[in-house]
């Protein structure tokens, strides 16, 4: 099970887009359009005149219309993000893990970026199941699913750990799953503008990776079939990435996910562990804590950007879940159905970790999958 609840050294990591980002530049202001200048001449005494002169057949030029420049969203947010030019490729296979009868597994790296093209590159680790064979439909590649781990912390976390199951039973029903570890974790690269890993800046990882399979010459992969797949706090990271990039993905999945809004994140996993001063003193004010600046935290949350998303989105929840509440799955579902996401919520008798439940779940997970995703 992925450890949620964020020490106060950490509780920076679900807020800070990509990279510590500089501070919102000022939109330009508009240059201001001269008024266009009164006629001097006098009325004539005489009314009833005969005007002189024959009429123009020219229209009267209207005076020019400023275009108004939209505001440039904070650079943490969800916002920023979907503005930013995400880059990602070169899928890189290293040593091998594992090798069965259905799949090989091999450790991997794939280019990411800190804040979007131009900025900083990044190497992310992942591990990476191949199914064994050629792929079904010949020369248009594998579905491909890419999977969002939760949250375990960074200074223990060891490549491809969390989504093991998971990994192994796509591989086994013949799609490519690519593991991402996200920057800071494992063998990727540190953000070299912040001191912890950044939810933001996950999303924009698991964003690289589906162009890095997209790209790929060792791993032939179908573009137009690869879906997003996440847990507990990946399921958060999913949300954003659909919301950042409408139409990169065939279809989203999330289970056991937090909270849409990342404020009820921070009261479940962060306030509780360290007085309120030492957590708003964490945030070197950047901004407050959620009650002093709700906008902030909206903005950084997926739910506001739900009409977004264009793809299907699964989610899947334990009833007897006391991690992340199973009323944060309903009230998600809601908001993703009230934006016109086709959306649908399934539930199990199991805890966050999904013991009992997890075949069942898989099961239904990969229907969902070959449903969304037809060959």
């Amino acid at each position: 099970m992925d450890g949620l609840r964020l020490r106060a050294a950490t509780a920076l990591a679900p807020l800070l887009l990509l990279v510590g980002c500089s501070e919102t530049p000022s939109a330009d202001e508009p240059a201001s359009t001269p008024a266009p200048s009164a006629t001097s001449e006098s009325p004539s005494e005489d009314a009833t005149a005969t005007p002189t002169g024959e009429p123009t057949e020219e229209p009267t030029e209207e005076p020019a219309v400023e275009p108004v420049e939209e505001e440039s969203p904070n650079p943490i947010s969800v916002a920023a993000l979907a503005r930013a030019e995400l880059a990602g490729g070169d899928l890189r296979l290293g040593a091998v893990r594992e090798r069965s009868a259905a799949f090989t597994s091999y450790d991997v790296t794939f280019a990411s970026t800190t804040a979007g093209e131009g900025t900083a590159p990044l190497r992310i680790s992942g591990v990476l199941n191949v199914p064994t064979g050629r792929p079904p439909q010949g020369d248009q590649g594998w579905p491909a699913v890419v999977l969002a781990h939760g949250y375990i912390d960074p200074a223990v976390y060891v490549r491809g750990q969390g989504m093991t199951r998971e990994r192994g039973y796509l591989a086994e029903r013949g799609f490519v799953a690519l593991h991402v570890d996200y920057r800071n974790h494992a063998e990727s690269t540190d953000d070299p503008r912040i001191e912890t890993a950044v939810r933001l800046g996950y999303s924009a990882d698991v964003v690289a990776a589906a162009r890095a399979l997209t790209d790929s010459r060792d791993v032939r992969v179908d573009p137009d079939r690869i879906a997003l797949f996440g847990r507990s706090m990946g399921g958060g990271v999913m949300l954003k990435a659909l919301a950042a990039e409408p139409g990169l993905f065939a279809a989203g999945t999330g289970w056991a996910s937090v909270s849409s809004l990342e404020a009820e994140n921070f009261d479940q996993f962060q306030r509780p562990d360290a007085p309120v001063a030492e957590l708003r003193a964490s945030y070197r004010g950047r901004h407050g804590l959620p009650g002093e600046d709700p906008e902030f935290w909206r903005g950084v949350s997926s739910r506001p950007a739900f009409d977004q998303i264009t793809e299907p989105v699964l989610l899947v929840h334990g009833r007897l879940d006391d991690t992340c509440p199973p009323r944060w799955a309903r009230a998600s579902q809601r908001a993703l159905t009230a934006a016109g996401v086709d959306s649908t919520l399934e539930w199990y008798d199991d805890g966050h970790a999904f013991g009992p439940a997890f075949v069942a779940a898989m099961d239904r997970t990969v229907r969902f999958l070959r449903t969304r995703m037809p060959a």
